[in-house]
């Protein structure tokens, strides 16, 4: 299992920009592929996503110089190491690089290849990457929480909060939680049609149409859901995602799309006003990464009958996210692979939420490719819940995919964390 070659090279992502794909190869003659996301909606204390600058090529987001550095430094450090010891390898990397957040070789440069050797071990012993990762007790088919609705920075339209999601929590398996989603997303879109709305899609396969308010948003997602012969709030929950920190300033919280400005403690209200009025279990992002104080308002209000997401605010980052557990923000993280750069800190994460009672969602990015390696995470973690698009466009069915794949494979030790997650019938008050 000791690696042989490591090569990268630039290939492109689903909004059209180059990335890295990334190979290693190994003694025995296994290997791994691995494709490396990226963000539009980006904390500021994410991992350095390294960029080559150049306007003369892909508008300056060309990755050449990260590329290099995996065909040169990344290759040196690692030829003949145990693609297996998978701690030691990213160590390895994390300490040539020598910056706090990876800016000198790129954590997308690292990623990249510590995916593909992870990709690359699992394949030498012969097992898919999520029994690899998560041994015999990976299980858990992961509730999809699907971006069926877009504003904010994945949008064009004045539409403030950056995603509205359908979760299937009463399906009794992930194979129907996905054709439930399927019918919904079918649903909404002769919805949209019928009120005169454009339904082409976005980065991440949702409907961006011309919406001004969270609850002209909620309540088309409601008649759409019944339309489709589903029960609000028992068959089919519903989610946020804010994104707060990009509208997010010293004055407080503006909401463009209604021309109005909301304090902490009135942004925490609204929010409020939200699930008292629609069956919404998860809220992402809810508020600003620079506003702990509100995110401890918000986890005293809501904190013990919805799910609280932090994504902006913990960053996928282990000092980040203990930090933010001991100040009592949220209940609940996103794990994006590429806000901290390597495999082994990811798992750090997932270990954190596991010891505090935290839910993990395992997360994709808006620049997507057909690299599957999340839906893999999700099930080996064994977090419940995956955040990974809509019912369309390849690059986010491709997770969908491969997650009905995993639930034959796994056969009827599968568990579908829906009825687990949210046990009680959910309706409004």
């Amino acid at each position: 299992m000791h690696i042989t070659n490591i090569g990268a090279h630039e290939a492109l992502d689903s909004r059209g920009n180059p990335t890295l794909e990334v190979e290693v190869e190994l003694s025995d003659g296994a290997s791994g592929v691995a494709l490396v996301p990226s963000g539009a909606s980006t904390g500021n204390r994410e991992a350095c996503e390294r960029r080559d600058g150049n306007a003369e090529r892909f508008r300056g987001r060309g990755v050449l110089d990260a590329a290099r550095s995996v065909n040169t430094e990344l290759r040196g450090l690692l030829l003949g190491m145990r693609a297996d010891r998978q701690a030691e390898l990213d160590q390895a990397m994390i300490s040539l690089d020598g910056t706090e957040n990876k800016r000198r070789i790129g954590a997308n440069a690292i990623l990249g290849v510590s995916l593909a050797a992870a990709r690359a071990a699992a394949s030498s012993l012969g097992v898919p990457l999520w029994r690899y990762l998560g041994g015999s007790q990976a299980c858990v088919m992961p509730v999809p929480m699907i971006n069926v609705l877009n504003g904010g920075a994945h949008a064009d339209n004045p539409l403030d909060f950056q995603e509205f999601m359908i979760l299937p929590v009463g399906a009794a398996s992930f194979a129907e939680a996905v054709r439930m989603g399927a019918e919904v997303f079918h649903s909404l879109k002769e919805v949209l049609k019928r009120a005169g709305h454009a339904v082409n899609v976005g980065d991440e396969g949702g409907f961006a149409p011309d919406l001004r308010t969270a609850v002209e948003a909620l309540d088309f997602l409601m008649d759409s859901i019944e339309r489709a012969g589903f029960r609000p709030g028992q068959d089919i929950a519903l989610g946020l995602d804010p994104a707060a920190s990009e509208f997010h300033s010293p004055a407080g919280y503006l909401y463009a799309g209604q021309d109005r400005h909301l304090s902490s403690e009135e942004q925490v209200d609204y929010l409020a006003e939200l699930v008292r009025a629609y069956p919404i279990v998860s809220i992402e992002d809810g508020m600003a990464e620079d506003d702990p104080a509100g995110w401890q308002m918000l986890t005293a209000r809501l904190g013990d009958r919805c799910q609280l997401v932090g994504d902006d605010v913990f960053c996928t980052n282990p000092a980040l996210f203990q930090s933010g557990v001991e100040q009592g923000i949220g209940n609940a993280i996103l794990v994006k692979i590429n806000q901290i750069g390597t495999l082994t800190e990811t798992q750090e994460v997932l270990r954190i939420a596991a010891r505090h009672g935290y839910r993990a969602v395992i997360s994709h990015r808006s620049g997507e490719t057909e690299d599957t390696s999340i839906s893999d995470l999700a099930v080996a973690g064994n977090g419940g819940f995956i955040k990974t698009g809509s019912m369309s466009r390849s690059d986010r069915t491709a997770k969908y995919n491969r997650l009905l794949r995993i639930e034959r494979e796994i056969g009827a030790g599968a568990i579908y964390a829906g009825p687990l997650s949210f046990p009680r019938v959910i309706r409004p008050n």
